[in-house]
């Protein structure tokens, strides 16, 4: 029933991952890439950052630079290299036929040797540049995404998920890890689309130190008081306090970001990410076929996970590590 009320053969699944420098992303990409082929998904990577042209851990399905590439912006336009990867992302705007044409070739010309008589839906890993600005207010990304997921004009359905990494390490310093939530939150609205925030590198979460709080109080962005009394009492930075304190009072009101830890050497945090992004653009409704399954997904999701088994193997994998220093 589900499948009926689709033109099946142009559906596209996807994520686009964003975020900060450093954070993680294209190591990201590749490590899905592999895990979703592993899982008999017809995956596809787009790199999207023209900054990426060398040492890339995996072999782009498109690539932007062939269109246009950082290098090239900079010493044609005399652009720094902010203004000239923004300047990269809108030509890419200019020209986003170039892309659409590629996703449609991708997707729909390739041969597969499919003779299953379940669909295998395409799926597309977008790989991101790692400037903020364009997740949080500039309009080039946000209506690249808007055009793609235009079903009646681009002849296909594109399911995107949006895929915010945000590094572990700010979870060591309150005033920090209170600006990765406003990016946050800032993306979530901006690019609006299905959201799913990762806290990544949750393997060397307290390699600058140990943490103040448990794994969940910061993946579930708990009460941000005590995270502001940890700030440390100085005059010099009292007007640091007070903004940071206006900030979070920001992203409790609107009460959207929390995150899912991942370990990319972790198969089992990947699987719960994974899910998460599935149920965030639908592709876990596909092999739906009556609406009592439907009923009954719901109903089982709505039994929330939110106890200590949800974070149980990270927060036991930092006692045993606390354990192993103390012991030393």
């Amino acid at each position: 029933m589900m499948g009926d009320s689709l033109n099946s053969d142009k559906v596209i699944f996807g994520q686009i991952v964003v975020g900060p420098p450093g954070s993680g992303k294209t190591t990201y990409c590749s490590t899905i890439h592999k895990f979703l082929n592993k899982l008999g998904r017809k995956t596809f990577i787009v790199n999207l950052d023209p900054g990426n042209d060398v040492s890339l851990p995996y072999k782009p399905d498109i690539d932007v630079t062939q269109l246009i590439s950082l290098e090239q912006s900079m010493k044609e336009c005399n652009l720094g290299p902010n203004g000239g990867l923004i300047y990269c992302i809108e030509y890419l705007e200019t020209n986003l036929d170039w892309l659409i044409d590629r996703i449609r070739q991708i997707c729909f010309n390739d041969s597969d040797g499919n003779t299953s008589d379940k669909p295998s839906y395409p799926y597309l890993i977008f790989d991101s540049p790692g400037q903020v600005e364009l997740y949080v207010h500039n309009k080039s990304l946000k209506n690249i995404i808007t055009n793609l997921t235009r079903r009646i004009v681009n002849g296909f359905d594109l399911r995107l998920t949006s895929v915010n990494l945000v590094d572990s390490y700010y979870a060591n310093d309150p005033g920090k890890f209170i600006s990765a939530l406003l990016n946050s939150l800032a993306t979530m609205l901006h690019l609006e689309l299905p959201h799913v925030n990762i806290l990544s590198k949750v393997d060397l979460i307290e390699k600058f130190g140990p943490i103040r709080f448990n794994i969940d109080y910061y993946c579930e962005v708990m009460d941000l008081k005590y995270l502001i009394d940890q700030m440390i009492d100085d005059p010099f930075l009292e007007k640091h306090k007070k903004l940071s304190q206006s900030i979070a009072d920001v992203i409790e009101s609107y009460g959207l970001v929390s995150f899912v830890p991942l370990d990319i050497n972790d198969p089992k945090t990947m699987v719960k990410v994974m899910r998460l992004i599935d149920k965030a653009n639908g592709h876990f409704l596909m092999d739906i076929e009556t609406e009592e399954k439907v009923q009954e997904i719901y109903e089982s999701t709505q039994k929330a996970e939110f106890d200590y088994a949800k974070y149980m193997t990270i927060r036991e994998r930092l006692i045993n590590s606390e354990d192993i220093g103390n012991s030393s």
